[in-house]
């Protein structure tokens, strides 16, 4: 038996169905749970101080592809839409291979882990020169993250009318078998679980209405979720329009893609009528408020998608569209913007913090996550505010207004895998100095 004490925390916002706050409280970790919640707790193991922090469930990112690490700042991407982005990167992600989809999936996640996420999932949706879905779970197994994969994919070249190159993208039947192996393989559907896999078509502009039509089969019968890109911006709605004859919320109506097993990227331009069957479907959302102001999308709906009822994550989407991967700095964002399109009292630090934690974990299928509470894995970050960034601060508790950007300590599965503000799983400076020189590589090919 495993046990850590993480012991008297200024204040602890549990995130759980009541929303309790509590002051200098102890949480007792057992086996990667969540064993006790109280005053004076005491253990045989390990024990970690949290006084002068506020401690939050674990974050959760529900979109990413991690694989663009990589590809941060790319001229000639920097000012532009989401479709003249996409024809930039396209050919140097296709000089890739399994070491770059490795190595830059442990740099996102490093990012990650130190921004307090300790769940997040990946849209891995091209796999040039051998690289494997499999190349990511190695790098968030060796780090210590809970991991939920997709096995994404493009079917639609140029020349049959879609986004991508040719050589990017993979035939159906192949793309089919290789979810079978990779579920096969990794996902593990217990409660608890280190790794979900899922089953992801990229988009609709990159992929044929038969292949998300049998995805959705596939995923059902294999009992996995579903995960794609839908109303990302007016191009995106346009091409939708002018290739379906349907807004995107019909499209994926019409081929099984609502429902709580699945959720959707962005969302940006979702309306009513969507919004209300997003509600009614339970049909989650990965809000990417970010990558959507970097690349001019717009500000998506969440205060209505919220208040009638549509599950809401966040995801920080890909560093070559965000340019960074820290989800704290992502809820902070997320808060703004609706602020913004609402008004000053259309989103609370709080609620979007909420939506950081249990909101994520939900949209994810994974109600053992983001909350602490008695019975729930043990993701606890803690994060200190002794420091410059909540000096003067009257609510330490809202982390978002007034708070610090990098966690002291996370706990994944109750193991350190970020200890006094650096990562402990792995030697981080030695995979930045070869995600360094993998990019002058890619850099001076061009």
């Amino acid at each position: 038996m495993s046990e850590i004490l993480i012991q008297k925390a200024d204040s602890i916002l549990t995130m759980d169905d009541a929303r309790r706050e509590l002051a200098g409280a102890d949480i007792l970790l057992r086996d990667g749970v969540i064993a006790a919640i109280g005053e004076n707790l005491t253990t045989t193991g390990a024990v970690h101080s949290a006084r002068g922090c506020v401690v939050t469930p674990g974050l959760v990112n529900t979109h990413h592809h991690l694989y663009q690490t990589l590809t941060r700042a790319v001229p000639g991407g920097q000012d532009a839409l989401l479709f003249g982005w996409l024809k930039t990167l396209y050919p140097v992600w296709s000089r890739f291979g399994p070491e770059e989809i490795f190595v830059s999936a442990q740099i996102g996640l490093a990012e990650l882990a130190l921004s307090g996420c300790s769940l997040s999932s990946d849209h891995l949706y091209l796999y040039p020169n051998g690289a494997r879905l499999d190349d990511t779970i190695a790098a968030a197994a060796e780090i210590g993250m809970r991991f939920h994969p997709t096995r994404g994919a493009m079917s639609i070249g140029e020349s049959a009318g879609g986004l991508p190159p040719d050589a990017l993208v993979e035939a159906e039947l192949a793309i089919l078998d290789d979810c079978i192996r990779v579920i096969d393989a990794h996902h593990d559907a217990r409660e608890g679980s280190m790794c979900r896999v899922g089953i992801a078509p990229c988009s609709p502009f990159s992929v044929s209405r038969d292949l998300m039509r049998d995805a959705a089969l596939l995923a059902r019968d294999k009992g996995v979720m579903l995960h794609t890109h839908l109303a990302e911006n007016d191009e995106d709605v346009a091409y939708s329009e002018a290739t379906f004859g349907c807004r995107p919320g019909q499209y994926a109506e019409d081929l099984g893609w609502t429902g709580p097993d699945v959720w959707h990227a962005h969302c940006v331009k979702l309306d009513g009528a969507e919004i209300d069957l997003f509600a009614r479907t339970r049909t989650g959302v990965a809000h990417c408020p970010c990558s959507n102001c970097r690349l001019g999308s717009g500000i998506a709906p969440v205060r209505r998608m919220r208040d009638a009822g549509v599950p809401v994550g966040l995801g920080v989407d890909g560093s070559a569209s965000n340019d960074s991967g820290t989800l704290i700095g992502e809820a902070r964002q997320a808060m703004l913007l609706q602020r913004v399109a609402n008004g000053a009292d259309a989103m609370s630090a709080r609620e979007a913090l909420e939506i950081a934690t249990r909101g994520g974990a939900d949209v994810l299928g994974r109600p053992d996550c983001g909350r602490i509470a008695v019975g729930k894995r043990a993701d606890i970050a803690l994060w200190d505010t002794t420091g410059i960034e909540s000096a003067g601060s009257w609510d330490p508790g809202a982390l978002l207004l007034a708070g610090p950007v990098r966690v002291k300590h996370l706990f994944v599965e109750g193991r350190l895998v970020v200890a006094d503000h650096r990562i402990a799983t792995l030697d981080l400076p030695r995979v930045i100095e070869r995600q360094n020189a993998l990019a002058q590589g890619l850099s001076a090919a061009i």
